[in-house]
């Protein structure tokens, strides 16, 4: 994978691509994937893997569900040697903690991994901050978080990640949002897995693929997780019709090109 500007460094590291949800709250009929969402005249996908590309990493693996065949169809188009690999989710209307469940087996199979969500426009300094981190489960924390409970937080007590959620139930001096992406050691990768599994087997599909994160946030002492700070980098979820416009026209002008 590679250092900032471009130096690359001998692990490997497997992505995984949450793009399961219908994408509703943009207020279309028949919404796209919002990985197929054009900005700029480039796909929320291909930016995805061009910087995944640009990062050294190899081995990508991308969660599927709401119009599986249109996004598989769009990455055999630009990855045409199958070096991209789709899961798909056939209940994708549930929640998206049953994503994370169908792929375990990608969580699994050995090395660290990012997690990352699909509907992200982001500068390619995120991943390199991200895969650079002398964390082994690390964080993506950007200070400027907007008010109100849409956010997901990153709450920090002491110096140290506390809590990590729309609605907090520890106490904290001060938060940021989570950009939606993370690293986590093979360990942490598998105990993931577990905490994943306990919500399926005990009928709580309902729930964001995050709150298992969450679990083995909360179960350890402060300190085992680490964060890095993005703040003044651009990136934007996209979840709105604003988030989209903010998209093409705050965060897309500031850009780096993702090559090295």
């Amino acid at each position: 994978m590679a250092r900032p500007g471009g130096r690359r460094i001998g692990v490997a590291v497997r992505a995984i691509i949450y793009a399961a949800g219908v994408g509703a709250r943009l207020g279309e009929d028949d919404p796209v994937p919002k990985i197929l969402l054009e900005i700029g005249g480039r796909s929320l996908l291909r930016r995805h893997l061009d910087i995944l590309d640009a990062c050294g990493v190899e081995e990508i693996v991308i969660a599927l569900g709401h119009k599986a065949e249109a996004v598989e169809t769009a990455v055999a188009a630009l990855r045409p040697d199958g070096a991209v690999r789709t899961v798909r989710n056939p209940d994708y209307r549930r929640g998206s903690i049953v994503t994370q469940w169908c792929v375990r087996d990608a969580l699994t199979a050995g090395g660290p991994v990012l997690l990352m969500d699909a509907d992200v426009l982001y500068d390619r300094r995120l991943l390199d901050r991200l895969l650079g981190s002398a964390h082994a489960d690390c964080f993506l924390l950007d200070r400027d978080i907007e008010p109100g409970e849409e956010p997901v937080k990153l709450c920090i007590r002491d110096g140290h990640l506390v809590d990590f959620r729309k609605r907090p139930e520890r106490s904290f001096d001060w938060c940021g949002e989570s950009v939606g992406f993370f690293k986590l050691g093979e360990a942490t990768a598998r105990r993931l897995v577990a905490a994943t599994r306990r919500y399926i087997e005990t009928g709580q599909t309902g729930e964001y693929y995050d709150e298992a994160l969450r679990d083995l946030l909360i179960a350890d002492p402060p300190g085992r997780f680490g964060f890095e700070d993005v703040t003044g980098l651009p990136w934007t979820e996209i979840d709105f019709p604003a988030d989209l416009a903010r998209a093409q026209d705050v965060v897309l002008p500031r850009l780096e090109p993702a090559a090295p």
